[in-house]
């Protein structure tokens, strides 16, 4: 009777010890990103974007102008641009997710307000051919805390063919031409913060960055050829992402 006793209470022991056990051998479940994912998990997301760009295009990092995108001025070439990504993001450490993107962004083709108004076009790339372009690249995420969060990414970005066109505009006049067509392989940079509302959903600000030649520029007179305008374009934004 002892013997059955003992072995029993032995039995009941190990049992009650696999639930801890269990729960051992699992990697954390801890920390401000994802809070409910273990370290080594991921996610696949899409986010989307619409701001305004710096109404510059003369390569300066944000309102050509001034040097710097002044938000207490208007600027009467500034445009609504969009965005799209989408991609899948690792949680690499208790705070922080890395991952990889892809999307594409249009920073002043179309003007949606037109569909109220008659004769004018939604899609306006034919009259301003505002960058536009494909991109990939990496992107990173650390909450500080539970909620809100700091986040950046970068990468290759592949800008629409300005058909040669962008020079001559402003050139012809002054006796020059194109010197040789723009390259469309360039790259991309950005800023943001915000905050999670759950961990499927986030919403912020954003500051983006996209860099793009406009070619080179010949003088007709003296055969010189020199580095064209650039058409890079900065956008300010309000953003969302989902996490499936």
């Amino acid at each position: 009777m002892k013997k059955a006793a003992l072995a029993l209470a032995v039995s009941c022991a190990s049992f009650a010890a696999i639930p801890a056990f269990a729960q051992d051998s699992n990697p954390a479940v801890t920390g401000n990103y994802q809070p409910s994912q273990a370290v080594g998990s991921g996610n696949w997301f899409i986010g989307a974007q619409v701001g305004r760009t710096n109404g510059s295009d003369n390569g300066g990092f944000g309102d050509g102008n001034n040097g710097g995108f002044n938000f207490l001025k208007g600027n009467k070439d500034r445009r609504t641009g969009y965005g799209l990504l989408g991609g899948y993001r690792w949680k690499v450490g208790p705070d922080l997710g890395l991952g990889l993107e892809a999307g594409y962004a249009d920073l002043g083709n179309y003007r949606v307000k037109n569909v109220f108004e008659d004769g004018q076009d939604v899609d306006q790339k034919g009259t301003r051919n505002a960058l536009r372009g494909w991109m990939v690249g990496v992107n990173g995420k650390v909450n500080l805390v539970q909620g809100w969060y700091l986040s950046a990414h970068g990468g290759y970005f592949r800008a629409n063919d300005n058909n040669q066109n962008y020079n001559n505009s402003v050139s012809q006049d002054l006796g020059f031409s194109n010197g040789g067509k723009a390259d469309r392989g360039s790259w991309y940079g950005g800023v943001g913060t915000g905050w999670d509302i759950n961990e499927h959903f986030s919403v912020g600000a954003n500051y983006d960055y996209f860099h793009a030649d406009a070619g080179k520029v010949k003088n007709n007179a003296t055969g010189e050829i020199s580095r064209g305008i650039k058409r890079s374009t900065g956008i300010v934004s309000l953003a969302g992402e989902y996490r499936f």
